[in-house]
C-alpha cells in the first residue's frame, strides 16, 4: 500500500512538471511570435524615418555620446 502511494505521488509530480513545461512551452512561442512582429514593426520605421532622410546611425552616436557622460539616465532622456 504505501509502494501505491509512493508511485500515485511520483505521477503526479511527473504530470504536473510535464503540464508545467507545456505551458510554458505555449508561452514561450507567443513570446516569440510577439517579438516577431515588434521587430517588423521597428523595420518599417526604420524605412520610414531613412525615407524622410533621417540618419539613425547619426542619432544613435548622439545617444551613445550622452551616455557616456554618467549622467543618469533621467538628464539623458530629458534631452
Amino acid at each position: 500500500m504505501a509502494q501505491t502511494k509512493d508511485n500515485s505521488a511520483q505521477a503526479e509530480k511527473i504530470g504536473f512538471h510535464k503540464g508545467s513545461l507545456s505551458t510554458l512551452t505555449k508561452e514561450r512561442e507567443e513570446l516569440m511570435r510577439i517579438l516577431q512582429i515588434v521587430e517588423q514593426l521597428m523595420q518599417m520605421h526604420i524605412k520610414e524615418l531613412k525615407t524622410l532622410g533621417i540618419d539613425l546611425m547619426a542619432e544613435a552616436k548622439k545617444v551613445t555620446k550622452k551616455l557616456r557622460g554618467n549622467k543618469p539616465i533621467e538628464d539623458v532622456l530629458k534631452n
